[in-house]
Protein backbone atom coordinates (compact mmCIF):
# COMPACT_ATOMS: atom_id res chain seq x y z
CA UNK A 1 0.00 0.00 0.00
CA UNK A 2 1.34 3.43 -0.96
CA UNK A 3 1.14 5.36 2.33
CA UNK A 4 2.03 8.64 0.58
CA UNK A 5 -1.13 8.40 -1.50
CA UNK A 6 -3.19 8.16 1.72
CA UNK A 7 -1.21 10.65 3.74
CA UNK A 8 -1.63 13.45 1.22
CA UNK A 9 -5.13 14.12 2.55
CA UNK A 10 -4.31 13.95 6.27
CA UNK A 11 -5.14 17.14 8.20
CA UNK A 12 -2.36 19.75 7.93
CA UNK A 13 -0.18 18.03 5.32
CA UNK A 14 -1.38 20.09 2.36
CA UNK A 15 -0.94 23.34 4.27
CA UNK A 16 2.64 22.48 5.23
CA UNK A 17 3.48 21.31 1.69
CA UNK A 18 2.18 24.57 0.21
CA UNK A 19 4.27 26.55 2.66
CA UNK A 20 7.41 24.68 1.69
CA UNK A 21 6.69 25.17 -2.05
CA UNK A 22 6.17 28.90 -1.59
CA UNK A 23 9.41 29.19 0.36
CA UNK A 24 11.38 27.31 -2.37
CA UNK A 25 9.91 29.35 -5.23
CA UNK A 26 10.75 32.70 -3.58
CA UNK A 27 14.34 33.92 -4.25
CA UNK A 28 16.50 34.91 -1.34
CA UNK A 29 16.32 38.68 -1.22
CA UNK A 30 19.47 40.34 0.05
CA UNK A 31 18.85 43.99 -0.36
CA UNK A 32 18.85 47.01 1.78
CA UNK A 33 16.61 46.58 4.74
CA UNK A 34 16.39 42.85 4.25
CA UNK A 35 17.58 40.21 6.70
CA UNK A 36 19.16 37.06 5.29
CA UNK A 37 17.72 33.77 6.51
CA UNK A 38 19.57 32.32 9.46
CA UNK A 39 21.71 29.30 8.70
CA UNK A 40 23.14 26.86 11.14
CA UNK A 41 26.28 24.89 10.29
CA UNK A 42 27.60 21.97 12.25
CA UNK A 43 31.02 23.08 13.49
CA UNK A 44 31.52 20.40 16.12
CA UNK A 45 31.23 16.64 16.50
CA UNK A 46 27.95 16.98 18.40
CA UNK A 47 24.77 15.25 17.11
CA UNK A 48 22.88 17.22 14.47
CA UNK A 49 19.84 19.20 15.57
CA UNK A 50 16.47 17.44 15.66
CA UNK A 51 14.69 18.30 12.41
CA UNK A 52 11.63 20.54 12.54
CA UNK A 53 8.21 18.94 12.10
CA UNK A 54 7.76 20.61 8.70
CA UNK A 55 10.95 18.89 7.50
CA UNK A 56 9.51 15.43 8.30
CA UNK A 57 7.22 13.35 6.19
CA UNK A 58 3.83 12.51 7.68
CA UNK A 59 4.82 8.92 8.27
CA UNK A 60 7.91 9.97 10.21
CA UNK A 61 5.77 12.27 12.36
CA UNK A 62 3.29 9.51 13.15
CA UNK A 63 6.09 7.00 13.83
CA UNK A 64 7.49 9.35 16.46
CA UNK A 65 4.11 10.12 18.06
CA UNK A 66 3.65 8.61 21.56
CA UNK A 67 -0.03 7.99 20.83
CA UNK A 68 -1.23 4.85 19.06
CA UNK A 69 -2.01 5.40 15.36
CA UNK A 70 -3.47 2.97 12.81
CA UNK A 71 -4.81 3.56 9.30
CA UNK A 72 -7.37 1.23 7.76
CA UNK A 73 -9.07 1.50 4.38
CA UNK A 74 -11.88 0.04 2.37
CA UNK A 75 -15.17 -1.49 3.43
CA UNK A 76 -13.44 -4.36 5.23
CA UNK A 77 -10.99 -2.01 6.98
CA UNK A 78 -7.71 -3.45 5.71
CA UNK A 79 -4.58 -2.31 7.53
CA UNK A 80 -2.60 0.37 5.70
CA UNK A 81 -0.37 1.50 8.55
CA UNK A 82 0.34 1.17 12.28
CA UNK A 83 2.92 3.30 14.06
CA UNK A 84 5.66 2.21 16.45
CA UNK A 85 3.62 3.04 19.59
CA UNK A 86 0.79 0.82 18.34
CA UNK A 87 3.19 -2.04 17.65
CA UNK A 88 4.75 -1.63 21.11
CA UNK A 89 1.33 -1.81 22.76
CA UNK A 90 -0.26 -4.65 20.79
CA UNK A 91 2.51 -6.26 18.76
CA UNK A 92 3.33 -6.36 15.06
CA UNK A 93 0.30 -6.16 12.78
CA UNK A 94 0.47 -7.38 9.14
CA UNK A 95 -0.27 -4.70 6.54
CA UNK A 96 -2.98 -5.40 3.99
CA UNK A 97 -4.89 -7.80 6.26
CA UNK A 98 -8.51 -7.37 7.26
CA UNK A 99 -8.61 -5.48 10.55
CA UNK A 100 -11.29 -7.71 12.08
CA UNK A 101 -8.78 -10.59 12.12
CA UNK A 102 -5.51 -8.64 12.31
CA UNK A 103 -6.57 -6.06 14.94
CA UNK A 104 -8.47 -8.13 17.53
CA UNK A 105 -7.94 -5.42 20.14
CA UNK A 106 -10.24 -3.08 18.21
CA UNK A 107 -12.86 -5.81 18.03
CA UNK A 108 -12.59 -6.38 21.81
CA UNK A 109 -13.13 -2.65 22.31
CA UNK A 110 -16.22 -2.68 20.05
CA UNK A 111 -14.77 -0.10 17.64
CA UNK A 112 -15.69 -1.68 14.30
CA UNK A 113 -19.28 -0.33 14.27
CA UNK A 114 -17.73 3.08 14.93
CA UNK A 115 -15.30 2.63 12.00
CA UNK A 116 -18.24 1.74 9.73
CA UNK A 117 -20.14 4.83 10.89
CA UNK A 118 -17.16 7.14 10.32
CA UNK A 119 -16.55 5.68 6.84
CA UNK A 120 -20.20 6.10 5.84
CA UNK A 121 -20.76 9.58 7.31
CA UNK A 122 -17.36 11.09 6.64
CA UNK A 123 -17.44 12.63 10.13
CA UNK A 124 -14.98 11.98 12.96
CA UNK A 125 -16.12 10.24 16.12
CA UNK A 126 -14.56 9.86 19.57
CA UNK A 127 -15.08 7.33 22.35
CA UNK A 128 -13.62 8.09 25.76
CA UNK A 129 -11.67 5.95 28.17
CA UNK A 130 -12.11 2.38 27.03
CA UNK A 131 -10.00 -0.32 28.61
CA UNK A 132 -8.01 -2.35 26.09
CA UNK A 133 -6.88 -6.00 26.40
CA UNK A 134 -3.45 -4.79 27.54
CA UNK A 135 -5.12 -3.43 30.69
CA UNK A 136 -4.62 0.21 29.82
CA UNK A 137 -7.32 2.76 29.01
CA UNK A 138 -7.41 4.74 25.78
CA UNK A 139 -9.52 7.48 24.25
CA UNK A 140 -10.05 6.70 20.55
CA UNK A 141 -10.63 9.28 17.84
CA UNK A 142 -11.58 7.92 14.41
CA UNK A 143 -11.12 10.40 11.55
CA UNK A 144 -12.06 9.82 7.89
CA UNK A 145 -9.31 10.23 5.25
CA UNK A 146 -9.52 10.02 1.42
CA UNK A 147 -7.24 9.26 -1.52
CA UNK A 148 -4.75 11.86 -2.70
CA UNK A 149 -6.56 12.31 -6.04
CA UNK A 150 -9.73 13.33 -4.20
CA UNK A 151 -11.99 10.91 -6.09
CA UNK A 152 -13.54 9.25 -3.06
CA UNK A 153 -15.59 6.10 -3.63
CA UNK A 154 -15.89 3.03 -1.42
CA UNK A 155 -12.30 2.02 -2.07
CA UNK A 156 -11.05 5.56 -1.60
CA UNK A 157 -12.11 6.09 2.00
CA UNK A 158 -10.04 5.18 4.99
CA UNK A 159 -10.18 5.77 8.74
CA UNK A 160 -7.31 7.04 10.85
CA UNK A 161 -7.52 5.56 14.35
CA UNK A 162 -5.80 7.74 16.93
CA UNK A 163 -5.62 6.39 20.52
CA UNK A 164 -4.41 8.41 23.50
CA UNK A 165 -3.35 6.58 26.65
CA UNK A 166 -5.55 7.93 29.46
CA UNK A 167 -4.88 5.19 31.99
CA UNK A 168 -3.67 7.58 34.68
CA UNK A 169 -6.70 9.82 34.19
CA UNK A 170 -9.07 6.86 34.17
CA UNK A 171 -7.56 5.43 37.35
CA UNK A 172 -7.73 8.83 39.04
CA UNK A 173 -11.36 9.20 37.98
CA UNK A 174 -12.17 5.73 39.29
CA UNK A 175 -10.48 6.52 42.61
CA UNK A 176 -12.58 9.68 42.80
CA UNK A 177 -15.77 7.76 42.02
CA UNK A 178 -14.89 5.13 44.61
CA UNK A 179 -14.28 7.86 47.18
CA UNK A 180 -17.61 9.45 46.34
CA UNK A 181 -19.34 6.07 46.64
CA UNK A 182 -17.78 5.52 50.06
CA UNK A 183 -18.82 9.00 51.19
CA UNK A 184 -22.35 8.42 49.95
CA UNK A 185 -22.54 5.02 51.67
CA UNK A 186 -21.31 6.67 54.86
CA UNK A 187 -23.92 9.42 54.57
CA UNK A 188 -26.71 6.91 53.85
CA UNK A 189 -25.66 4.77 56.80
CA UNK A 190 -25.52 7.81 59.08
CA UNK A 191 -28.86 9.07 57.77
CA UNK A 192 -30.64 5.76 58.32
CA UNK A 193 -29.10 5.30 61.77
CA UNK A 194 -30.41 8.71 62.84
CA UNK A 195 -33.96 8.00 61.66
CA UNK A 196 -36.34 6.06 63.96
CA UNK A 197 -35.52 2.38 63.74
CA UNK A 198 -39.06 1.61 64.89
CA UNK A 199 -41.93 4.07 64.97
CA UNK A 200 -43.70 4.60 68.26
CA UNK A 201 -47.25 3.20 68.17
CA UNK A 202 -49.88 5.59 69.55
CA UNK A 203 -53.13 4.09 70.82
CA UNK A 204 -55.39 6.11 68.55
CA UNK A 205 -53.35 6.26 65.33
CA UNK A 206 -51.95 3.84 62.80
CA UNK A 207 -48.70 5.08 61.28
CA UNK A 208 -46.21 4.13 58.57
CA UNK A 209 -43.19 5.95 57.13
CA UNK A 210 -40.60 5.47 54.42
CA UNK A 211 -37.28 7.02 53.44
CA UNK A 212 -35.67 6.80 49.99
CA UNK A 213 -32.16 8.24 49.57
CA UNK A 214 -31.33 10.00 46.31
CA UNK A 215 -29.72 8.06 43.46
CA UNK A 216 -26.01 7.40 43.06
CA UNK A 217 -25.54 10.74 41.28
CA UNK A 218 -27.14 12.68 44.15
CA UNK A 219 -25.60 13.10 47.57
CA UNK A 220 -27.76 12.13 50.53
CA UNK A 221 -29.72 14.98 52.06
CA UNK A 222 -31.07 15.59 55.55
CA UNK A 223 -34.70 14.42 55.38
CA UNK A 224 -36.20 13.07 58.60
CA UNK A 225 -39.45 12.14 60.30
CA UNK A 226 -40.48 11.13 63.80
CA UNK A 227 -43.43 10.03 65.93
CA UNK A 228 -43.45 10.99 69.62
CA UNK A 229 -46.09 9.85 72.12
CA UNK A 230 -46.70 12.71 74.53
CA UNK A 231 -48.85 10.93 77.07
CA UNK A 232 -52.49 11.55 77.87
CA UNK A 233 -53.41 10.05 74.48
CA UNK A 234 -51.67 12.80 72.49
CA UNK A 235 -49.09 12.24 69.74
CA UNK A 236 -46.53 14.54 68.10
CA UNK A 237 -45.66 14.04 64.42
CA UNK A 238 -42.60 15.59 62.79
CA UNK A 239 -41.29 15.89 59.23
CA UNK A 240 -38.20 17.91 58.28
CA UNK A 241 -35.59 18.55 55.62
CA UNK A 242 -32.10 19.97 56.16
CA UNK A 243 -30.88 21.92 53.14
CA UNK A 244 -27.61 20.61 51.78
CA UNK A 245 -26.09 17.23 51.04
CA UNK A 246 -23.81 14.60 52.46
CA UNK A 247 -22.61 13.72 55.92
CA UNK A 248 -22.87 17.30 57.19
CA UNK A 249 -26.59 17.54 56.35
CA UNK A 250 -27.24 14.14 57.95
CA UNK A 251 -25.38 15.18 61.11
CA UNK A 252 -27.35 18.43 61.41
CA UNK A 253 -30.54 16.43 60.87
CA UNK A 254 -29.62 14.12 63.75
CA UNK A 255 -29.09 17.07 66.09
CA UNK A 256 -32.40 18.66 65.13
CA UNK A 257 -34.30 15.41 65.51
CA UNK A 258 -32.85 14.88 68.99
CA UNK A 259 -33.75 18.45 69.95
CA UNK A 260 -37.33 18.03 68.69
CA UNK A 261 -37.78 14.96 70.89
CA UNK A 262 -36.45 16.85 73.91
CA UNK A 263 -38.68 19.89 73.28
CA UNK A 264 -41.69 17.64 72.66
CA UNK A 265 -41.37 16.24 76.19
CA UNK A 266 -42.12 19.73 77.46
CA UNK A 267 -45.58 19.28 75.89
CA UNK A 268 -45.52 22.75 74.37
CA UNK A 269 -47.76 24.02 71.56
CA UNK A 270 -46.32 23.36 68.06
CA UNK A 271 -45.30 26.97 67.40
CA UNK A 272 -43.34 27.15 70.66
CA UNK A 273 -41.46 23.97 69.76
CA UNK A 274 -40.49 25.47 66.40
CA UNK A 275 -39.49 28.70 68.09
CA UNK A 276 -37.03 26.83 70.29
CA UNK A 277 -35.83 24.76 67.35
CA UNK A 278 -35.23 27.88 65.26
CA UNK A 279 -32.77 29.26 67.80
CA UNK A 280 -30.98 25.95 68.09
CA UNK A 281 -30.66 25.55 64.32
CA UNK A 282 -28.85 28.89 64.10
CA UNK A 283 -26.42 27.77 66.81
CA UNK A 284 -25.73 24.39 65.16
CA UNK A 285 -24.76 25.94 61.82
CA UNK A 286 -25.59 29.51 60.87
CA UNK A 287 -25.04 28.69 57.19
CA UNK A 288 -27.42 25.73 57.07
CA UNK A 289 -31.18 26.04 57.25
CA UNK A 290 -33.93 23.45 57.50
CA UNK A 291 -37.66 23.19 56.98
CA UNK A 292 -39.88 21.44 59.50
CA UNK A 293 -43.55 20.76 60.23
CA UNK A 294 -44.56 19.80 63.77
CA UNK A 295 -48.09 18.60 64.52
CA UNK A 296 -49.94 17.29 67.58
CA UNK A 297 -52.92 14.95 67.46
CA UNK A 298 -55.36 14.88 70.37
CA UNK A 299 -58.08 12.24 69.91
CA UNK A 300 -60.45 14.30 72.04
CA UNK A 301 -60.28 17.25 69.68
CA UNK A 302 -60.52 15.47 66.31
CA UNK A 303 -57.91 17.65 64.58
CA UNK A 304 -54.22 18.21 64.02
CA UNK A 305 -52.70 21.29 65.66
CA UNK A 306 -49.60 22.15 63.63
CA UNK A 307 -46.95 24.74 62.92
CA UNK A 308 -44.68 24.92 59.87
CA UNK A 309 -41.24 26.42 59.37
CA UNK A 310 -41.05 26.76 55.59
CA UNK A 311 -42.25 23.18 55.04
CA UNK A 312 -44.74 21.83 52.51
CA UNK A 313 -48.41 21.69 53.55
CA UNK A 314 -49.87 18.67 55.35
CA UNK A 315 -52.55 16.84 53.33
CA UNK A 316 -55.58 15.17 54.95
CA UNK A 317 -58.03 12.83 53.20
CA UNK A 318 -61.36 12.42 55.00
CA UNK A 319 -63.42 9.23 55.00
CA UNK A 320 -65.28 10.39 51.86
CA UNK A 321 -62.08 10.82 49.83
CA UNK A 322 -61.99 14.62 49.95
CA UNK A 323 -58.44 15.96 50.36
CA UNK A 324 -57.77 19.08 52.43
CA UNK A 325 -54.52 21.05 52.32
CA UNK A 326 -53.20 22.72 55.46
CA UNK A 327 -52.44 26.29 54.48
CA UNK A 328 -51.38 29.08 56.79
CA UNK A 329 -49.69 29.66 59.11
CA UNK A 330 -46.26 28.97 57.63
CA UNK A 331 -43.12 30.73 58.80
CA UNK A 332 -39.63 30.84 57.29
CA UNK A 333 -37.23 27.88 57.57
CA UNK A 334 -35.40 27.08 60.79
CA UNK A 335 -32.16 28.94 61.34
CA UNK A 336 -33.28 32.23 59.81
CA UNK A 337 -34.33 33.80 63.16
CA UNK A 338 -36.42 36.88 63.83
CA UNK A 339 -39.80 35.25 63.23
CA UNK A 340 -42.64 34.45 65.62
CA UNK A 341 -44.18 31.15 64.57
CA UNK A 342 -47.89 30.48 65.04
CA UNK A 343 -50.05 27.36 65.16
CA UNK A 344 -52.95 26.35 62.94
CA UNK A 345 -55.29 23.36 62.76
CA UNK A 346 -56.76 20.96 60.22
CA UNK A 347 -59.56 18.41 60.87
CA UNK A 348 -58.56 14.78 61.43
CA UNK A 349 -61.80 13.00 62.24
CA UNK A 350 -62.10 9.20 62.57
CA UNK A 351 -61.64 7.61 59.15
CA UNK A 352 -59.16 10.28 58.00
CA UNK A 353 -55.63 9.86 56.62
CA UNK A 354 -52.92 12.53 56.85
CA UNK A 355 -49.66 12.74 54.89
CA UNK A 356 -46.49 14.61 55.84
CA UNK A 357 -43.71 14.59 53.23
CA UNK A 358 -40.52 16.26 52.01
CA UNK A 359 -40.01 18.11 48.72
CA UNK A 360 -38.33 15.16 47.00
CA UNK A 361 -41.78 13.58 46.64
CA UNK A 362 -43.37 16.47 44.73
CA UNK A 363 -40.64 18.74 43.36
CA UNK A 364 -39.39 18.27 39.79
CA UNK A 365 -37.00 20.42 37.78
CA UNK A 366 -39.35 20.63 34.80
CA UNK A 367 -42.58 21.37 36.69
CA UNK A 368 -43.98 23.88 39.16
CA UNK A 369 -44.04 22.81 42.82
CA UNK A 370 -47.81 23.39 43.06
CA UNK A 371 -48.31 20.92 40.22
CA UNK A 372 -46.44 18.28 42.21
CA UNK A 373 -48.55 18.92 45.31
CA UNK A 374 -51.75 18.80 43.22
CA UNK A 375 -50.66 15.46 41.76
CA UNK A 376 -50.03 14.15 45.29
CA UNK A 377 -53.52 15.29 46.31
CA UNK A 378 -55.04 13.32 43.42
CA UNK A 379 -53.04 10.24 44.34
CA UNK A 380 -54.07 10.54 48.00
CA UNK A 381 -57.75 10.93 47.08
CA UNK A 382 -57.75 7.42 45.62
CA UNK A 383 -55.38 5.82 48.10
CA UNK A 384 -56.99 3.35 50.50
CA UNK A 385 -55.72 0.55 52.70
CA UNK A 386 -53.27 0.48 55.57
CA UNK A 387 -50.84 3.38 56.14
CA UNK A 388 -48.00 1.32 54.63
CA UNK A 389 -50.06 0.58 51.51
CA UNK A 390 -50.93 4.27 51.17
CA UNK A 391 -47.29 5.24 51.72
CA UNK A 392 -46.02 2.88 49.01
CA UNK A 393 -48.73 3.96 46.59
CA UNK A 394 -47.89 7.65 46.97
CA UNK A 395 -44.20 6.99 46.38
CA UNK A 396 -44.97 4.98 43.23
CA UNK A 397 -47.40 7.58 41.90
CA UNK A 398 -44.70 10.25 42.28
CA UNK A 399 -42.33 8.22 40.11
CA UNK A 400 -39.68 7.80 42.80
CA UNK A 401 -37.04 5.32 41.56
CA UNK A 402 -33.66 4.17 42.93
CA UNK A 403 -31.93 6.83 40.77
CA UNK A 404 -34.21 9.65 41.97
CA UNK A 405 -32.36 12.98 42.16
CA UNK A 406 -33.43 13.85 45.73
CA UNK A 407 -34.17 12.24 49.07
CA UNK A 408 -37.79 11.40 49.86
CA UNK A 409 -39.37 11.02 53.31
CA UNK A 410 -43.08 10.27 53.77
CA UNK A 411 -45.08 9.88 56.99
CA UNK A 412 -48.67 8.56 56.75
CA UNK A 413 -51.06 8.43 59.71
CA UNK A 414 -54.62 7.23 59.97
CA UNK A 415 -57.24 7.92 62.62
CA UNK A 416 -59.36 4.76 62.27
CA UNK A 417 -63.13 4.84 62.53
CA UNK A 418 -63.75 2.08 65.07
CA UNK A 419 -67.08 0.30 65.36
CA UNK A 420 -68.36 -2.87 66.99
CA UNK A 421 -66.00 -4.69 69.34
CA UNK A 422 -63.13 -2.35 68.46
CA UNK A 423 -65.31 0.63 69.29
CA UNK A 424 -65.98 -0.76 72.75
CA UNK A 425 -62.24 -0.56 73.52
CA UNK A 426 -62.12 3.20 72.78
CA UNK A 427 -64.53 5.10 75.00
CA UNK A 428 -64.80 8.64 76.37
CA UNK A 429 -66.71 10.15 79.30
CA UNK A 430 -66.63 13.75 80.55
CA UNK A 431 -68.10 15.76 83.44
CA UNK A 432 -68.23 19.51 83.94
CA UNK A 433 -67.08 20.30 87.52
CA UNK A 434 -69.60 22.81 88.76
CA UNK A 435 -70.20 24.13 92.27
CA UNK A 436 -67.85 24.22 95.22
CA UNK A 437 -66.65 21.48 97.52
CA UNK A 438 -69.50 19.18 96.42
CA UNK A 439 -67.79 18.84 93.02
CA UNK A 440 -65.23 16.43 94.49
CA UNK A 441 -67.64 13.71 95.69
CA UNK A 442 -69.67 14.11 92.49
CA UNK A 443 -66.49 13.55 90.44
CA UNK A 444 -65.61 10.42 92.46
CA UNK A 445 -69.10 8.99 91.96
CA UNK A 446 -68.96 9.75 88.24
CA UNK A 447 -65.56 8.08 87.85
CA UNK A 448 -66.66 5.03 89.81
CA UNK A 449 -69.74 4.56 87.65
CA UNK A 450 -67.84 4.95 84.39
CA UNK A 451 -65.03 2.58 85.37
CA UNK A 452 -67.57 0.01 86.52
CA UNK A 453 -69.40 0.23 83.18
CA UNK A 454 -66.09 -0.30 81.40
CA UNK A 455 -65.71 -3.54 83.41
CA UNK A 456 -62.30 -2.78 84.86
CA UNK A 457 -61.00 -5.07 87.62
CA UNK A 458 -61.53 -3.90 91.21
CA UNK A 459 -57.92 -2.82 91.87
CA UNK A 460 -57.76 -0.70 88.71
CA UNK A 461 -61.20 0.69 89.49
CA UNK A 462 -60.07 1.82 92.94
CA UNK A 463 -56.83 3.33 91.67
CA UNK A 464 -58.74 5.24 89.01
CA UNK A 465 -61.18 6.65 91.52
CA UNK A 466 -58.32 7.67 93.84
CA UNK A 467 -56.43 9.42 91.03
CA UNK A 468 -59.62 11.21 89.99
CA UNK A 469 -60.18 12.42 93.53
CA UNK A 470 -56.63 13.80 93.89
CA UNK A 471 -56.60 15.56 90.50
CA UNK A 472 -60.00 17.14 91.07
CA UNK A 473 -59.07 18.23 94.60
CA UNK A 474 -55.86 19.81 93.27
CA UNK A 475 -57.82 21.69 90.61
CA UNK A 476 -60.45 22.87 93.07
CA UNK A 477 -57.78 24.17 95.44
CA UNK A 478 -55.37 25.79 93.00
CA UNK A 479 -57.30 26.24 89.75
CA UNK A 480 -60.06 28.46 88.46
CA UNK A 481 -63.27 27.70 86.51
CA UNK A 482 -64.17 26.33 84.06
CA UNK A 483 -63.17 22.86 85.28
CA UNK A 484 -63.72 19.56 83.55
CA UNK A 485 -63.04 15.89 84.21
CA UNK A 486 -62.45 13.57 81.26
CA UNK A 487 -61.92 9.80 81.33
CA UNK A 488 -60.74 7.92 78.25
CA UNK A 489 -59.92 4.31 77.64
CA UNK A 490 -58.02 2.83 74.70
CA UNK A 491 -57.06 -0.72 73.95
CA UNK A 492 -53.97 -0.27 76.12
CA UNK A 493 -54.55 2.32 78.84
CA UNK A 494 -56.92 4.34 81.02
CA UNK A 495 -56.40 8.11 80.87
CA UNK A 496 -57.76 10.56 83.46
CA UNK A 497 -57.50 14.29 82.75
CA UNK A 498 -58.68 17.40 84.61
CA UNK A 499 -58.62 20.86 83.00
CA UNK A 500 -59.17 24.28 84.56
CA UNK A 501 -58.72 27.94 83.71
CA UNK A 502 -55.48 28.60 85.63
CA UNK A 503 -52.23 28.26 83.64
CA UNK A 504 -49.99 27.57 86.68
CA UNK A 505 -48.54 24.09 86.15
CA UNK A 506 -48.29 21.84 89.21
CA UNK A 507 -45.06 20.08 90.02
CA UNK A 508 -44.27 17.10 92.13
CA UNK A 509 -42.61 17.97 95.42
CA UNK A 510 -41.85 16.28 98.68
CA UNK A 511 -44.37 17.25 101.36
CA UNK A 512 -43.05 17.65 104.87
CA UNK A 513 -45.02 16.11 107.80
CA UNK A 514 -46.46 19.48 108.79
CA UNK A 515 -47.51 20.55 105.28
CA UNK A 516 -51.23 20.68 104.55
CA UNK A 517 -50.74 20.44 100.75
CA UNK A 518 -48.36 18.97 98.21
CA UNK A 519 -49.37 15.33 98.56
CA UNK A 520 -51.95 15.03 95.77
CA UNK A 521 -49.59 15.04 92.77
CA UNK A 522 -47.14 12.83 94.69
CA UNK A 523 -49.89 10.25 95.23
CA UNK A 524 -50.92 10.37 91.57
CA UNK A 525 -47.30 10.00 90.41
CA UNK A 526 -46.88 7.00 92.70
CA UNK A 527 -49.97 5.00 91.71
CA UNK A 528 -50.16 5.87 87.97
CA UNK A 529 -48.02 4.54 85.12
CA UNK A 530 -47.37 8.08 83.94
CA UNK A 531 -48.53 11.63 84.59
CA UNK A 532 -48.00 15.10 83.20
CA UNK A 533 -49.39 18.57 82.66
CA UNK A 534 -49.53 21.15 79.89
CA UNK A 535 -50.98 24.54 79.09
CA UNK A 536 -54.08 24.49 76.92
CA UNK A 537 -54.83 26.76 73.92
CA UNK A 538 -56.60 29.91 74.99
CA UNK A 539 -55.30 29.74 78.57
CA UNK A 540 -55.59 27.25 81.37
CA UNK A 541 -53.95 23.88 81.94
CA UNK A 542 -54.58 20.15 81.79
CA UNK A 543 -53.24 17.67 84.35
CA UNK A 544 -53.45 14.01 83.41
CA UNK A 545 -52.38 10.53 84.46
CA UNK A 546 -52.65 7.13 82.83
CA UNK A 547 -52.78 3.50 83.88
CA UNK A 548 -51.66 0.58 81.73
CA UNK A 549 -54.47 -1.93 81.29
CA UNK A 550 -53.98 -5.56 82.23
CA UNK A 551 -53.44 -7.79 79.22
CA UNK A 552 -56.87 -9.35 79.66
CA UNK A 553 -58.43 -5.91 79.32
CA UNK A 554 -56.86 -5.22 75.93
CA UNK A 555 -58.45 -8.17 74.12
Amino acid sequence: MNFTRWSARLPGTQRRAAARTEQTASPDRRGEGSVPAARVEQLTDESPSVPAVDELRVREVLDRAPSLVALVHGPDHRIAYVNDAYTTAFGVRPLGECAREALPELDALGLFPLLDQVQRSGKPRTVKSRKAPDGRSYTFTCTPVAQGDGKGGSDGRGVLVFATDVTDHAEAAERLRASERRQRETAVTLQRSLLPQELEEPDDLRIAATYHPGGTEAAVGGDWYDVITLGGGRTALVIGDVMGRGVRAAAVMGQLRTAVRAYARLDLPPHEVLQLLDGLAAEIDANQIATCAYAIHDPNEGKLIYSSAGHLPILVRDENGTVLRAEEPTGPPLGTGGWMHTSGSIPLAPGSTAVLYTDGLVERRDADLDEGIAALERALAGATGTPQVVCDRLVRSAGVTPDHDDDVAVLVLQHPARTGAAGELFRNAALELLGGVEAAPRARAFASGVLTSWRFPADLHDLGVLATSELVANSLQHGTPPMRLRLRRTDRRLIIEVTDGDDHLPRRRRAEPGDESGRGIAIVATIASNWGCRRTPGGGKAVWCEFALPRTQTT
